[in-house]
């Protein structure tokens, strides 16, 4: 393994009786900059998340995390060395502000135990004055620190989504896994997360996302990999994906079909 990679998944693989939803897939993640995952519905993308931050275990293979092997790891384990993730589906506290959704993430990250909550310790309020602070540096960066105060619920889909992100970097990742982060979005909605994701990964975090906008991907990420039938087929830059005869007929092909499908019905 790489000094230089920050994730490595070595021969996993991944069955459900007898569906081989991943087959011995080998993926390095490097330090720094932003890796996308692409392929067609099915492909076993989340799955792939979803080994990686615990919610699944191999069925063989290995996967390790700055050179430490992450099997048997929970979840919040996993959260607390420096992986963070964020859903497809929005997964906020709608009833609650802006700056308690993101202060609640660093709650694995704050010194005081139990005794220090319930005495009202100093710690405990030094802690909890850095943790709000930090929020509201967090918020500025996606740009919804002047909503610190807002109930999350009543945020445009966008804004969710950009809190979410939020939210996931309060755990102080090292790397940030980020599960369709523009999906349901307009294209205004997707130009500006483009800009707070390069923002992210100028600050040092590794980005590792999973996106079926092309345009997106192509656009944002310096490596990409390509996942088909629990396999992976290709990985290289975006203009060496583009033109990969492999990943055309496999998932870019069958997608511009599908447009000129839409259009002809539409017509």
């Amino acid at each position: 393994m790489s000094d230089n990679n920050l994730l490595t998944l070595k021969n996993v693989s991944r069955h459900f009786g007898g569906l081989k939803v991943l087959q011995d897939v080998n993926l390095d993640i490097p330090k720094g900059g932003i890796f996308g995952l692409i392929g067609p519905n099915g492909a076993g993308k989340t799955t792939v998340f979803n080994l990686i931050t615990g919610l699944l275990p191999t069925t063989s293979g290995t996967i390790h995390f700055e050179g430490r092997d992450l099997a048997g790891r929970k979840p919040f384990q996993i959260t607390r060395g420096g992986i963070a993730r964020t859903f497809q589906n929005i997964r906020i506290f709608k009833e609650m502000s802006l700056l308690e959704n993101v202060t609640v993430g660093m709650d694995a990250k704050l010194r005081y135990g139990p005794l220090g909550l319930l005495a009202g310790s100093g710690l405990f309020r030094s802690e909890e004055k850095r943790a709000r602070d930090r929020a509201r540096e967090l918020l500025s960066w996606v740009k919804l620190d002047h909503k610190a105060h807002d109930v999350a619920d009543n945020l445009s889909y966008g804004d969710q989504r950009k809190l979410e992100l939020a939210r996931a970097l309060a755990t102080e990742p090292t790397l940030l896994l980020l599960d369709e982060p523009v999906a349901g979005m307009n294209s205004t909605e997707k130009s500006e997360l483009m800009v707070e994701i390069e923002n992210i990964a100028a600050r040092g975090f590794t980005v590792f996302m999973i996106e079926h906008d092309m345009r997106f991907v192509m656009g944002l990420c310096q490596q990409i990999a390509v996942l088909n039938f629990g396999r992976i087929i290709a990985r290289g830059g975006p203009d060496q994906i583009r033109n990969d005869p492999q990943v055309i007929e496999a998932y870019l092909g069958r997608e511009d079909d599908e447009a000129t499908n839409d259009q002809e019905t539409a017509a």
